[in-house]
């Protein structure tokens, strides 16, 4: 009787644990901090930027880059407030909170549309938009089809009809707003994915890893994750952090490093044979580079 009392004692107790814990992820607040959590890499809570917020690994530096690349706007590119947990789409939040070490202070918008290797272009776009390169601002559709913004913001439209694509004049007056913009890459996100993406990106050795670089495998599913910060020691070697979006459409996140988590949310170059990244793995070979 007493054993049986005991292990009734011991189901009540595992029970209330796990109603508090479901009860502290399904609340309203924005936040998933963890007051008890001691990271092993020094965190700037009041940072509002990837470089600022995180600091490198004992004896590795980051890279410094002119402040007009790629590389310079995605290793300072803003971040929310750290905690925030990511959201779906459709503004409930994403389940699994623990891949997520911070959310970078970007949109997701309304539809169902803007996921990995859409992130990935998205990041991109607005780089090259606030730059005013639109030029340079063009992707591929998933049939071959390139579509770039210039031609969009000149006034033209285009026609989807199976995997016929064409283009068709449907305003006079050019438009390079923002606004437009932001039209022209929805566009992109219905047409284009994993499969696309990796067609039109250059394969680089694992070695040579920098920001802006992109591990992808396109498919049905495929996967996409984007390189957000490098750091290098004085032997050469590289650790680096990654962002993603996923299915269905969320925040793009910063990822935590569930193989190491004295390293996360860095990742080390060498230290495994592929990269595994919370939700998906990835060859050392799917590394690319726009």
């Amino acid at each position: 009787m007493k054993l049986l009392l005991k292990i009734n004692l011991i189901f009540s107790v595992i029970c209330l644990a796990t109603l508090q814990s479901c009860a502290q992820t399904s609340d309203n607040t924005d936040t998933i901090v963890d007051e008890n959590t001691k990271p092993y890499i020094a965190i700037d809570s009041q940072a509002t930027t990837i470089s600022t917020r995180f600091n490198t690994p004992i004896g590795f530096t980051r890279k410094k880059y002119p402040k007009n690349s790629f590389q310079y706007y995605l290793s300072n590119f803003p971040l929310k407030k750290l905690g925030s947990r990511v959201y779906f789409y459709n503004g409930f939040p994403k389940p699994n909170q623990t891949v997520n070490a911070s959310v970078l202070d970007i949109d997701v918008g309304k539809k169902d549309l803007q996921q990995c290797a859409d992130a990935v272009m998205r990041l991109r776009a607005e780089y090259l938009f606030a730059q005013n390169q639109f030029d340079k601002i063009h992707f591929n559709f998933t049939n071959g089809f390139m579509v770039d913004f210039v031609k969009w913001a000149q006034g033209n439209r285009i026609k989807v009809k199976g995997n016929n694509t064409s283009w068709y004049k449907a305003f006079d007056k050019e438009d390079y707003s923002y606004l437009n913009f932001k039209a022209y890459m929805e566009q992109i996100f219905q047409f284009a994915g994993t499969l696309s993406l990796s067609k039109e990106l250059k394969s680089i050795p694992i070695d040579s890893i920098e920001i802006g670089d992109v591990f992808i495998q396109g498919g049905s599913p495929g996967h996409a994750v984007i390189v957000v910060d490098v750091a290098v020691n004085e032997k050469g070697e590289k650790v680096f952090m990654i962002a993603q979006s996923y299915m269905p459409a969320q925040n793009i996140h910063l990822l935590v490093n569930t193989t190491n988590e004295k390293l996360s949310p860095w990742y080390n170059v060498h230290q495994f044979e592929k990269i595994y990244s919370p939700e998906w793995t990835f060859e050392k070979t799917d590394l690319k580079r726009f």
